[in-house]
């Protein structure tokens, strides 16, 4: 019971952190496309409180920052964000309780998440765009998933890592 309080809290916290990160960047969306500030706390969301919290999390931020914000666009962006970092707060939580728990491990269950939510934003994208009769080539995915993204691929491999030893080292992850 103590721990799902805890996980509660913790993933209440991280949803905020979802609506708030973003407008730090919110006056220069290049700034913010780069270095996707709502990605990085549905990330540490898995790592902290498990695959459902972070599946949870990682699915609802987008959708409500888009009713409360209007910012991302709800369709396509948000609606394939949900899907996309679902997947992230899934599969960091999945992989973190499966791997050793030592902290070299925390980067390939970074990075095995991080590369399954950027499929699975390309999947969402290419039935979304099929279904609104537009196009989402491969070359689309690449450059949208992995190319423009390096800025922020390269930031949530720093921060993540450190936020999830300092809850680790602070006995909030067991």
């Amino acid at each position: 019971m103590k721990r799902i309080v805890k996980n509660t809290v913790f993933s209440a916290m991280f949803l905020a952190l979802c609506m708030v990160l973003p407008m730090i960047t919110g006056g220069v969306p290049q700034i913010g496309n780069a270095i996707a500030p709502m990605h990085i706390p549905v990330l540490i969301c898995g790592f902290v409180c498990g695959w459902q919290y972070g599946a949870l999390i990682g699915f609802v931020a987008p959708l409500m920052r888009s009713a409360i914000f209007n910012a991302p666009v709800m369709y396509p962006t948000a609606a394939a964000m949900a899907f996309e970092l679902a997947t992230y707060g899934m599969l960091c939580g999945i992989l973190y309780k499966l791997f050793p728990k030592k902290t070299v491990y925390i980067y390939p269950a970074l990075l095995i998440s991080m590369l399954s939510g950027r499929v699975v934003w390309g999947i969402a994208r290419y039935i979304m765009a099929g279904l609104g009769g537009s196009e989402f080539s491969f070359a689309m995915f690449l450059s949208g998933a992995f190319l423009q993204a390096v800025p922020a691929i390269v930031c949530h491999i720093i921060i993540v890592p450190l936020a999830v030893m300092a809850f680790k080292k602070a006995k909030f992850i067991k």
